[in-house]
């Protein structure tokens, strides 16, 4: 199992990186031939992205306390 970031340099580099990825593939996918599957992934890597930075506030916000 990977390390938990806790610092949050870390995580905001974190983020940085998996949106990167998200923008490479929107540029790669052609509208002319992308599939149900295809926009199914860049839904789900978006829904990964959020569930991230839900992670990253609610540790925060315990750090916090």
């Amino acid at each position: 199992m990977s390390k938990s970031i806790t610092d949050k340099d870390q995580q905001l580099n974190y983020l940085k990186e998996r949106l990167h990825m998200f923008l490479e593939v929107l540029e790669a996918i052609d509208p002319e031939t992308t599939s149900i599957e295809d926009i199914d992934r860049l839904i789900q890597m978006i829904n990964d992205v959020e569930e991230k930075i839900e992670i990253f506030h609610n540790r925060d916000n315990l750090i916090d306390q």
